[in-house]
């Protein structure tokens, strides 16, 4: 059981997947709010299989799932992550070493809802770098009482050259248009596999051949969950709630970035498939 949301007869709504139906809720300006801010979003999800419209999933365009939320990222919170980033710059390299073991974590801002894109929808590489990578990350959802509701994919895109000449260049590598995947669900806390079993698969496609894979799972994560969301909430509010990106575990080596046309396929136990193209201003 997995919340959406979608486009059906020019009507953005929420729905409930199930078994390979979609049960829609009533149109709605904050479809994903309207669930996430209930007091228990697994009964009401429940009730909408009940009582909502089925629809065949082909019959709906699927959006990004999310509304007015605040999109933030962890970083630095795999191994491969952290060595990925010192190879990025020598000059940073103890920064990147010394978070990865520090109490408080990497955090940054990381899009606003309109920078934000769904499935099958198109992701940006800057024009101005020539290094570019997906990040493929486990998103937390939290609402406006900072409850931590479900999971998403979430794709992080990366522009590596920038961040590595400087890292005081990090909102630039990371806070552009179209920068940022969501999708296609939100599978509730209480439906998701242990951590351990959170299995991330990322595969890159190019004319149809696959140039890259790669795979780890959450187990390998050096932060908790509930310690990340901690972190975000200390000393602030999410009046929409909030997605937190929780840092990747598998990055591409120093030769290997993303073309235009480029086919980036996130797959994660649990919650689905994420598939965006590449695209450049």
């Amino acid at each position: 059981m997995q919340l959406v949301k979608v486009n059906h007869q020019s009507e953005t709504r929420a729905g409930v997947l199930t078994d390979g139906t979609i049960h829609l809720s009533e149109p709605s300006a904050t479809p994903i709010s309207d669930f996430l801010e209930s007091n228990d979003l697994v009964a009401k999800m429940s009730r909408t299989i009940e009582t909502g419209n089925a629809v065949n999933p082909s019959e709906v365009q699927l959006l990004a799932p999310l509304d007015h939320q605040e999109v933030w990222a962890a970083g630095v919170t795999y191994i491969r992550s952290k060595s990925a980033r010192m190879e990025e710059s020598e000059t940073a390299a103890s920064c990147y070493d010394r978070v990865y073991v520090s109490p408080r974590p990497e955090i940054f801002f990381k899009a606003t809802p309109h920078r934000v894109v769904g499935p099958e929808g198109g992701l940006r590489i800057r024009s101005d770098s020539g290094w570019n990578v997906p990040e493929p990350e486990l998103t937390l959802v939290i609402n406006s009482r900072k409850e931590f509701v479900g999971f998403t994919i979430g794709n992080d895109m990366s522009s590596r050259d920038i961040e590595g000449d400087n890292p005081l260049y990090l909102p630039q590598a990371k806070m552009y248009d179209e920068c940022c995947g969501l999708g296609p669900a939100i599978t509730p806390v209480a439906n998701m596999p242990a951590k351990a079993e959170i299995s991330i698969d990322l595969r890159i496609l190019r004319n149809e051949k696959e140039v890259f894979t790669g795979h780890t799972d959450a187990s390998q994560m050096a932060r908790e969950f509930d310690d990340l969301l901690e972190w975000l909430g200390r000393d602030n509010s999410f009046p929409h709630g909030a997605m937190l990106l929780t840092g990747t575990g598998i990055v591409p080596d120093s030769d290997f970035t993303l073309q235009p046309g480029d086919l980036m396929q996130i797959e994660v136990a649990g919650i689905g498939l994420l598939s965006n193209t590449v695209i450049q201003g």
